[in-house]
């Protein structure tokens, strides 16, 4: 079997999973999906993604009850039931073991947890090995740019020592930061891999990290391995590239903003950049969103 047709059908069963997450999903409708024994699709799927089908599907419910509890006043029971489980004591004792805390608790403190995030398999491939989507289709050239004032703020961030990009930070430092920063309700925005201006680099580290803005009152735990910072007040300029039909195509749509972005002169527009007052911040790219991109600067 090749290697790419392997790819192929652990993406067929992750976006099954993706579709059908509110149900009973079986081995066997997972097996149908890929094609081969229930075996042969099981084993193939922990291959490339590091996780049996049905604790992927265990984190993810829990990641969405997770999040249902952060923002919503629905019964834990509710939750339970949502996701899955049919006694609340059963739940409880699951969400504990992802998670490390009692849902009750959870949803008063919301504090850093890490959310289970579902990276398509075929995405990673597609970058990881220099390929090209068959099937993909150029990414628009256009690129909407908005200044965006910053007050005083901290800045979580996780540092890294040889990274140079995403999957560089994501072999050296694990992928679950992505998951984690999101889970911070304060936000300024979500979750960004940072490359950081040189009087923000520590001796011993390299210029990329991840992290995310949060309030200068924000005062609830740090993650492990994680460090904050106060940044002072500033204007971020955003960059949004468009949005594109498939979400395999996320690669070509970063490089297609950076492009834009390099060849963009904000001294046309009153502005110069400052990257001694903030990192460069990358939020990554969704098929609906477009890729986004911030760098701080002023006005001159």
């Amino acid at each position: 079997m090749e290697f790419s047709d392997k790819v192929n059908t652990v993406g067929a069963m992750q976006r099954y999973i993706n579709a059908h997450l509110n149900e009973n999903i079986t081995l066997e409708h997972l097996a149908d999906v890929a094609g081969y024994s229930k075996y042969h699709a099981a084993r193939m799927f922990k291959e490339l993604t590091g996780r049996a089908p049905f604790e992927t599907i265990r984190a993810l419910r829990m990641t969405y009850a997770a999040q249902t509890l952060q923002t919503s006043d629905e019964k834990i029971l509710d939750v339970a039931m949502g996701s899955g489980f049919d006694s609340h004591d059963g739940f409880t004792r699951a969400f504990a073991r992802q998670f490390g805390i009692t849902p009750q608790k959870y949803h008063i403190q919301t504090p850093p947890v890490k959310w289970f995030v579902h990276y398509p398999i075929e995405a990673y491939y597609i970058l990881k090995k220099g390929g090209k989507h068959m099937d993909t289709q150029p990414i628009q050239r256009t690129m909407t740019v908005t200044a965006v004032e910053r007050p005083a703020r901290k800045l979580i961030l996780l540092r890294s020592v040889k990274a140079t990009e995403y999957f560089s930070f994501c072999e050296e430092m694990g992928c679950d930061w992505e998951g984690l920063f999101n889970s911070i309700s304060e936000k300024f925005d979500t979750a960004a891999l940072l490359t950081l201006p040189q009087n923000l680099i520590k001796e011993g580290t390299g210029n990329t990290a991840a992290g995310v803005e949060v309030p200068l009152d924000y005062n609830k735990p740090i993650p492990k391995s994680c460090e904050v910072i106060e940044l002072p007040p500033c204007t971020m300029m955003y960059f949004h590239g468009a949005p594109f039909e498939d979400e395999n195509d996320f690669g070509q749509a970063i490089g297609t903003l950076w492009g834009l972005m390099d060849a963009y002169d904000p001294k046309l527009y009153g502005f110069e950049y400052t990257p001694e007052l903030a990192p460069y911040f990358n939020f990554g790219t969704g098929a609906k969103t477009g890729a986004r991109m911030a760098r701080p600067v002023k006005k001159v």
